[in-house]
């Protein structure tokens, strides 16, 4: 069949395969280096607790069948080997079958760990990974032409993510309408990166150029994706253009870089003067043609949901319609944030708190903290904490499920918590106390630069958590974590400790633990409560997803 085979693409395939077998790595790797502390037996979410409540049927996966923090990071290094492997060319070198098998072992052992993820898998790069991944299964190997089909189904893809966040941008904040969205959005973003200060200090005029830009590539760009050659070539290259954009603007897990691989199926590589099919293709297995064909069709009646979302004008983004995470809906920046709050997170090794107590900041290695840091790039690796500690200076109420048990591993200087930070003031021995503070936080300005060295400037705005000790949390039912407690730790005697009481009101300049720009300041005005109207923030319909 001649429809069936195309051998032009043979390039594009070898790039899609290998690049999307990395970011798999990616993936693994984050999920082998944190989960212990996120959803691990004692973790802040605990898979057991979840897969006890949540049926199989709800978050299929091999984790209902058995679960152990042994065995979890068994699969998830398991995972990594095996992406490894296949982005090294162990895909072209078995038979096709044998090709397909790995592919599909890699999107079963990634869609087990989302599934049973909770709220720090909830983001819509993790829908978009696996459902990427099971189009990867049937894209064949060096013993078979690229197949026309997938590689349109990957086009469809694309289309969906570029098209979908576009109408989410129109029919959303007003500044996407106005061109001013750009004002705030690289202050504001979940996670900036190293360039983002210089992107919020750029002319307005080219921030509303870029917001133009933006609406020209995701509501125009992607129709020429779904049509003839050359068309879908320069698309592809516009596409990969913006997101390469985006890329140096912050940091968004592998969203981006996954934009990127997707859109090289849609680039036919002659186009763009590179080289042809090296050699002739043998005729497709029968077999593998009526399974494509097959897979091919599903995926057209299930991308009813997906258009139909689209469509409305109650559109959703991020919503997977399955549990099995294929053919879903996409969309990034419904609203825009026009200030940016954070927790900051202080801890004390006083057992009698008083006015003087000297509180020190613990570090995270993404989120702002220190107003002299430099954001640092870190896509397209997930810090998952990170990115939830953005979601909690939103919304209190998203946090609430796992905050305080966060908190309770700091008191016990769980070390599987602090290998998370950047920074731990309490090297020896754990904090007895520990408070969050919500601070508002700007860029500083080119003057203030020069001036302080300071990236940031920080207004303390009010209490988020008051002091709590380990008692304290463990009357309110939360359990420190059992058995990994840290060296020099100590039980300190309720008769010793005071009730812990609000930080006294503090007069204009600097405190006990404090660094350059830190200013008691006004309530910013009143912010959305709505964290999943964020950009690929907790999908509505994902298991342990964020309270209504």
């Amino acid at each position: 069949m001649d429809w069936f085979a195309a051998p032009d693409y043979w390039l594009s395939r070898l790039l899609v395969q290998r690049l999307l077998a990395g970011l798999y790595l990616i993936g693994f790797i984050a999920a082998a280096a944190q989960f212990r502390a996120l959803i691990g037996a004692d973790g802040m979410l605990p898979v057991p607790r979840f897969t006890a409540r949540v049926p199989f049927r709800q978050a299929p996966g091999i984790f209902h069948l058995h679960y152990s923090d042994r065995f979890f990071a068994a699969v998830a290094w398991s995972g990594a080997a095996l992406s490894a492997a296949v982005a090294a060319g162990l895909g072209d070198a078995v038979p096709l079958w044998a090709s397909i098998l790995l592919w599909a072992a890699l999107w079963l052992l990634y869609l087990s760990i989302v599934n049973v993820g909770q709220t720090w898998y909830s983001f819509g790069w993790e829908s978009l990974l696996l459902e990427a991944g099971s189009l990867a299964v049937f894209l064949g190997n060096a013993d078979t032409a690229p197949p026309t089909p997938v590689l349109w189904l990957m086009r469809w893809l694309v289309f969906r993510v570029e098209f979908g966040a576009g109408l989410i941008k129109l029919r959303g904040d007003s500044c996407w309408r106005d061109l001013t969205c750009l004002r705030y959005h690289h202050e504001t973003q979940p996670m900036p990166g190293p360039l983002s200060w210089f992107f919020h200090h750029l002319p307005d005029p080219l921030h509303r150029v870029e917001v133009a830009a933006n609406h020209l590539v995701q509501l125009v760009v992607p129709i020429g994706l779904l049509l003839p050659q050359p068309v879908a070539s320069y698309a592809a290259c516009a596409v990969v253009a913006t997101q390469l954009w985006l890329i140096a603007s912050g940091n968004f897990a592998w969203l981006n870089w996954l934009t990127v691989v997707l859109a090289l199926a849609a680039v036919e590589p002659a186009r763009l003067g590179l080289p042809g099919h090296a050699h002739d293709f043998p005729g497709a297995p029968v077999w593998y043609q009526a399974l494509v064909t097959a897979v091919t069709a599903a995926v057209l009646v299930l991308s009813y949901w997906p258009v139909r979302n689209m469509l409305s004008r109650g559109q959703v983004m991020n919503r997977s319609f399955n549990r099995l995470h294929l053919v879903n809906t996409y969309g990034a920046f419904g609203s825009v944030n026009r200030l940016r709050q954070e927790v900051v997170v202080e801890g004390t090794d006083e057992a009698v708190l008083t006015p003087h107590t000297v509180w020190h900041e613990y570090g995270f290695k993404g989120k702002p903290g220190d107003v002299r840091r430099l954001p640092r790039q870190y896509a397209p690796y997930h810090l998952r904490l990170d990115w939830l500690m953005w979601f909690a200076g939103i919304s209190p109420a998203y946090a609430r499920p796992w905050f305080l048990p966060f908190v309770a591993r700091l008191l016990t200087g769980d070390r599987a918590t602090l290998r998370l930070l950047r920074h731990n003031p309490f090297p020896d021995a754990p904090p007895t106390h520990v408070r969050a503070t919500l601070y508002l936080y700007r860029f500083t300005g080119w003057r203030e630069l020069r001036e302080t060295g300071a990236w940031w400037h920080r207004t303390a705005l009010h209490e988020y958590l008051a002091p709590v000790d380990l008692p304290t949390l463990g009357r309110a039912g939360f359990r420190p974590p059992l058995g990994r407690r840290a060296r020099g730790v100590r039980d300190v005697p309720l008769d010793r400790l005071r009730r812990p009481r609000p930080p006294r009101a503090e007069p204009p300049g600097r405190r006990s633990g404090d660094r350059h720009g830190e200013q008691p300041g006004e309530q910013p005005g009143d912010q959305s409560d709505r964290p999943s109207g964020h950009p690929y923030g907790p999908r509505p319909d994902h298991p342990g997803g964020p309270p209504e």
